[in-house]
C-alpha cells in the first residue's frame, strides 16, 4: 500500500471509532488536535537533536579513560569442586 492509501485507511478506522463520540467528546477530540498541531514540526527536530551533543568535562581525554579503568571492579566467584 502506499503511504496516502495507509493515511486514509487509518483516517476512516478512528473515524469510525470516534464517530460514536457525544457532540462534547469531538469537541474535546477537536481541541486536542488542534493544540497537538501547534507545536511546529521544526521545534520537534530541534528537542530531539538537543539531546545529542560532545561530552564536556574539564579532565583531559588520557585523564578519563584512566578513571574509568581505575573504578573497574571484577568479581569472580568460582566454583569449588
Amino acid at each position: 500500500m502506499k503511504n496516502m492509501e495507509i493515511n486514509t485507511t487509518l483516517v476512516n478506522s478512528y473515524f469510525e471509532l470516534f464517530r460514536r463520540l457525544s457532540s462534547r467528546g469531538k469537541e474535546e477530540l477537536i481541541s486536542k488536535l488542534t493544540k497537538s498541531m501547534k507545536f511546529e514540526k521544526s521545534e520537534q527536530s530541534e528537542s530531539f537533536f538537543s539531546t545529542f551533543g560532545a561530552f564536556q568535562d574539564e579532565k583531559s581525554a588520557d585523564e578519563i579513560i584512566r578513571d574509568i579503568k581505575e573504578s573497574r571492579t571484577f568479581i569472580r566467584n568460582t566454583a569449588e569442586l
